[in-house]
């Protein structure tokens, strides 16, 4: 075993683009030795952590199967020997009317969204109680505290991952591993572009929803779970859901209404 740097080590899934590649960028910045997953070579992601002089290694994997996700964790052991973060950020979203949602693609997301984090958790999990003390930061979404139409299977997935996280709390938290989340609305990521393509919705959508008047974008979504990940800034935060979303969930306002309380153009 070896243990080429005395940072701290992150694991971040999703890491090739979006959320998961801006989360690697701020955490590498502060110090952190970086392991990144993705289905696809996150190359892009590495190059720009290896600036800030840390250490960076790649593995790839599909989180929701378990031989992938014991190779990633014995890769990263043999390097290092230890996880301080752990960034469950990888995800699939699936637009479809519950009536028209299948089965398979009902369990793929479910599959990616909420069986990938239980697999990570429990596998480094062990490896942080032993160590006692440790960070994971579940990416779940606004999706998991509201309902949200034509989204049966990501919001259930996003729900479950709330509960997971509360429960790790629970299970963890005298060991000195927290388990917190975080709750972004919609994100300007290469999902949303995707989602958009197909027709389901607008930009005008999304911004006249939210009160601040925008998209989140990654860094938004990055700086709270790297607040989440450093014990100096929220050691006593565990079992938390940080809600990233420009005041999404808490505005009940009927759209003119809304609309009144945005400056004039």
């Amino acid at each position: 075993m070896s243990e080429p740097t005395k940072n701290p080590v992150a694991l971040i899934t999703g890491a090739a683009r979006g959320i998961g590649r801006r989360t690697a960028e701020v955490l590498a910045e502060r110090g952190y030795a970086l392991v990144l997953n993705d289905l696809d070579p996150a190359d892009e992601t590495e190059k720009v952590a290896r600036k800030f002089e840390v250490d960076v290694m790649q593995a790839l994997g599909d989180v929701s199967v378990e031989r992938d996700s014991a190779a990633m964790a014995d890769k990263l052991l043999a390097r290092y020997g230890r996880l301080d973060v752990l960034v469950n950020n990888a995800g699939v979203s699936l637009i479809s009317p519950a009536l028209e949602t299948s089965p398979e693609q009902w369990r793929r997301v479910l599959e990616i969204n909420l069986t990938g984090p239980f697999l990570l958790c429990r596998k480094f999990g062990r490896v942080m109680l032993g160590q006692r003390s440790g960070s994971i930061v579940n990416v779940a979404s606004i999706a998991g505290l509201v309902g949200i139409a034509d989204r049966a299977a990501y919001n259930a997935s996003k729900h479950g991952l709330i509960g997971l996280t509360k429960t790790l709390a629970v299970e963890w938290g005298g060991f000195g591993v927290r388990c917190n989340a975080v709750c972004p609305a919609w994100v300007k990521t290469e999902m949303d572009a995707a989602d958009q393509a197909r027709g389901t919705y607008s930009d005008a959508d999304i911004c006249s929803r939210v009160p601040m008047g925008r998209f989140a974008k990654p860094d938004d979504v990055a700086q709270a779970i790297a607040f989440l990940a450093d014990p100096k800034q929220s050691g006593f935060l565990n079992g938390h859901t940080l809600v990233v979303d420009g005041g999404w969930i808490s505005d009940g306002s009927w759209e003119s209404l809304r609309l009144q309380h945005r400056p004039k153009q």
